[in-house]
């Protein structure tokens, strides 16, 4: 029987407690998990006098919102005291790493990819390309592509012809194509500029890159 893989787990420690968050689930479900420990499965450990809390977040990417739910949710327990907020360096997206791939990506089909893909070929509706770097379509995207799967908001995806059903670049997805403001047949690329994706010509693509990224 698989063990139960917990989203937050929580260690005494010298000087108080370490909750460690897991850093691969949905923040949702970690939120869920640390609000149904402080106030059922724990709550008897985590009565008493005055305790210091190490958060560790590992290399999970937390916009400050976030973190700030977690907190208060930490702090609404009033024996509990935030002490220290840890993140691990998360690793540089690997870009050097540009895969080429050739065909068709047909309806229910799923190609995952580590760093950066160049596709040559069509994505059809229901098809989807995912990788943890950039994505560049050299034909027609009419399905989903998903860049920087890990957590890369800089990635970008590009295609001669957009017309996807989803855009994905870490956890931003995209707005309707309708609602883009981009009507001409030059190659695009979408990119995440204040937590929302945005679409610009492909010529555009320096101002947000202007080295070389390969």
């Amino acid at each position: 029987m698989a063990a139960v893989r917990h989203h937050v787990t929580i260690k005494g420690v010298k000087d108080g407690l370490v909750f460690l968050m897991n850093e691969h689930c949905e923040f949702n479900a970690l939120l869920e998990e640390l609000e149904t420990k402080l106030s059922k499965t724990h709550h008897k450990l985590l009565s008493g006098p005055l305790v210091h809390v190490h958060v560790k977040f590992g290399k999970r990417k937390v916009k400050e919102a976030d973190k700030d739910k977690v907190l208060e949710l930490i702090r609404r327990q009033g024996n509990l005291m935030v002490k220290t907020v840890e993140f691990e360096p998360a690793e540089l997206p690997d870009r050097n790493r540009l895969l080429t791939l050739r065909g068709m990506i047909r309806s229910g089909q799923t190609i995952e990819e580590t760093g950066s893909v160049l596709f040559l070929g069509d994505i059809n509706p229901g098809g989807t390309l995912r990788a943890t770097g950039d994505i560049y379509v050299l034909g027609a995207l009419r399905g989903t592509a998903h860049a920087g799967s890990d957590g890369d908001e800089t990635a970008v995806i590009a295609a001669s012809y957009m017309q996807p059903t989803q855009l994905r670049i870490a956890e931003v997805v995209s707005r309707p194509p309708d609602e883009w403001g981009v009507t001409d047949t030059y190659m695009e690329f979408a990119y995440v500029k204040d937590g929302r994706m945005e679409i610009d010509k492909m010529s555009q693509l320096h101002r947000i890159r202007p080295k070389n990224p390969f």
